[in-house]
């Protein structure tokens, strides 16, 4: 495990709900931390009887049983990053931001889970004034896809101009970075199908861009990619860092599990794959990675 620089193994904390059939969710999340040497602890949200095909049944969480979880890991494990994934209802995500703001002092990734990867709905459309009103605001670092940029903000995002444009507003909430990821949009790139994930911070554009791969494995990308995230900010990571970082493994594991017959529907993705750090990222460039590493391709963008 990765000692952080005050000495102790780093530790990230993930609220979500537990996917039965181990792409998703927490599972993918602790799974993810793993494979970056950090030590990995939940606290669930809601229990969902899933598996490739779809979602068959969802049981949410009393707040208060959330909140028991959260205060039993900060009273005694700790945490060095936290992510959340799917929260449930306005009450669970009230109660789960109220105590980010008093007991969190470290890096909070939001990823802003609303819909399955089948279609199935995790949030009700009501209840997402409550992730914008009070998740939001404690957020470091959010990473909607372009359906949920789009609940966010109202805008209808299909293009990189999209994305830019729903960044922007969604920063105006108070994250201190937004990532719009690219998986929903069509982008052809110097005549590349690229997906190409927007980072807005500071008034300042950076691209992660990374060739489409046509598969049926990415149930969980969402979660695996966030999670990884809150992995590199643990260890110490700037967030710039820890979102190429991502990226890269969310990448691989999808590339290496597309033979992969776990399941008949969207197949999890392979947890396995080693990631791959870098430490020179500017803001405000267009990235490409090879497959091995991270290309600086301004000429490109």
């Amino acid at each position: 495990m990765f000692k952080t620089n005050a000495g102790h193994i780093a530790r990230m904390l993930t609220i979500a709900g537990s996917d039965s059939g181990g792409g998703a969710g927490i599972q993918a999340d602790l799974k993810t931390a793993h494979q970056f040497a950090v030590y990995g602890m939940s606290a669930i949200t809601a229990i969902t009887a899933q598996n490739t095909l779809g979602v068959q049944g969802v049981f949410p969480l009393s707040p208060d049983a959330i909140l028991q979880q959260l205060t039993s890991i900060a009273d005694d494990l700790g945490f060095d990053a936290v992510k959340t994934g799917m929260l449930g209802d306005a009450a669970a995500i009230y109660t789960i931001a109220s105590f980010l703001t008093e007991r969190a002092t470290c890096p909070i990734v939001v990823d802003p889970v609303m819909v399955a990867k089948g279609g199935t709905p995790l949030l009700d459309p009501a209840d997402v004034k409550a992730v914008i009103e009070h998740l939001l605001p404690v957020a470091t670092i959010i990473t909607p896809n372009a359906p949920e940029a789009s609940a966010l903000t109202g805008i209808d995002v299909q293009s990189l101009a999209d994305c830019k444009a729903a960044a922007v507003r969604i920063a105006e909430h108070g994250p201190q970075m937004v990532v719009v990821k690219g998986g929903h949009i069509a982008t052809d790139i110097a005549e590349r199908e690229l997906s190409v994930d927007v980072v807005y911070a500071n008034g300042t554009f950076t691209y992660f861009a990374a060739p489409r791969l046509q598969t049926a494995k990415t149930h969980g990308t969402g979660c695996t990619f966030s999670s990884a995230i809150a992995s590199c900010l643990a260890r110490g990571m700037e967030p710039l860092a820890a979102i190429a970082a991502a990226k890269a493994f969310i990448h691989r594991a999808i590339l290496e599990a597309r033979n992969w017959d776990v399941g008949h529907g969207h197949g999890p993705t392979d947890h396995s794959v080693q990631p791959v750090f870098t430490a020179n990222i500017a803001p405000g460039m267009f990235y490409l990675f090879d497959g091995e590493q991270w290309l600086e391709r301004n000429d490109i963008a």
